[in-house]
């Protein structure tokens, strides 16, 4: 009798842990993304026009997944959403997303993971005030505008470009002539020049825009700096890729055609960013953005630990990943990333 009783109860366990496995296989119906300002988020510009998750869900077997699209700009900003359980998906500059990935290490239900590489370009230190001509020149009366001070992604480049120039221990040194703004206002208040604003730095389409106009000059370019390396990733919740692996290998897909497609159709790339700009830009000013060799799209991420061992040594984290591939999804491993 005790035989048939364990074999019941064990028949009995077996359909539960089924009822489970099916339960845990439906995964979300909806997910909520976020996106910035600029040609650094163009991959999850593409994917919304093109609506390329939506197709990547359904050949996935996931069937019809909305999307819904969120616009924050700032590192800080995106992760108060994030911990908030407001965003599954978010494009944000590689510092804001290894700051959070550092602080929530080890904590379950607030860990974050890098689903993808997104984009590398140049970013501009442009200025108003002639005399203005190198970091050097930069005065405490001078304010630099970037959209969130100390961890988005223009604060930690123009510190890692500081270090270069002034030596590592003085890479804060240009930190109290910073101002938060976004950059569709910080462009405005640059041209105008009627703000305290004498500086920005910034991204394409806005380093472009601004350097056209005839009372802005560039003073620096990362690029001639640091090097050319992935400064916008996309990140999510750990518990949501665990919970929804299938959704998030469809993300990843969906990122992967949507750089397949920026690099077999940049003319029609050009007028979809061109239709969603915030600030006013034609097609043809996208494509010379477009075809500058400083501008990159790939899943794959490329010299990220060059971030992390800089904010280590910073103090901004206070964990440091071993390798790129601790900071991202398994399934990015077997990509000749840095």
């Amino acid at each position: 009798m005790g035989m048939m009783k364990s074999l019941a109860a064990a028949a009995v366990a077996a359909a539960i842990g089924l009822g489970l496995a099916g339960a845990a296989q439906a995964e979300v119906s909806e997910i909520r993304v976020s996106k910035g300002y600029g040609i650094l988020y163009l991959p999850l510009i593409v994917m919304q026009d093109q609506k390329l998750f939506e197709k990547q869900a359904v050949a996935a077997g996931l069937g019809d997944v909305a999307v819904k699209w969120v616009m924050l700009d700032g590192g800080n900003v995106i992760n108060d959403a994030m911990m908030a359980g407001t965003l599954d998906f978010a494009g944000t500059g590689a510092p804001g997303f290894i700051t959070l990935w550092a602080k929530a290490k080890g904590i379950p239900n607030v860990e974050v993971t890098g689903i993808s590489g997104l984009s590398s370009t140049s970013l501009w230190l442009n200025s108003n005030k002639p005399e203005i001509k190198s970091l050097a020149d930069i005065t405490a009366e001078d304010k630099i505008a970037l959209p969130g001070i100390k961890t988005s992604l223009s604060a930690v480049v123009l510190q890692m470009m500081v270090a270069k120039q002034f030596g590592r221990e003085n890479f804060a040194k240009l930190d109290p002539m910073t101002v938060s703004l976004p950059h569709p206002d910080a462009l405005a208040a640059l041209v105008s020049g009627q703000t305290e604003v004498t500086a920005h730095f910034t991204s394409p389409p806005f380093s472009y825009l601004e350097a056209k106009k005839p009372n802005i000059h560039r003073v620096a370019n990362s690029v001639d700096v640091i090097g050319n390396i992935t400064l916008d990733v996309v990140f999510a919740p750990k518990r949501f890729v665990d919970a929804n692996p299938k959704t998030a290998e469809a993300f990843l897909a969906a990122l992967d055609e949507a750089n397949a497609f920026i690099a077999a159709h940049k003319q029609e790339t050009a007028e979809i960013f061109s239709r969603s700009s915030a600030v006013k830009i034609s097609p043809e000013e996208v494509l010379e953005i477009l075809n500058d060799p400083d501008t990159q799209f790939s899943t794959t991420p490329t010299r990220v630990m060059d971030f992390a061992d800089f904010m280590h040594l910073a103090g901004t984290i206070k964990v440091k990943p071993e390798s790129w591939t601790e900071l991202f999804i398994p399934q990015l491993a077997s990509r000749a990333g840095s």
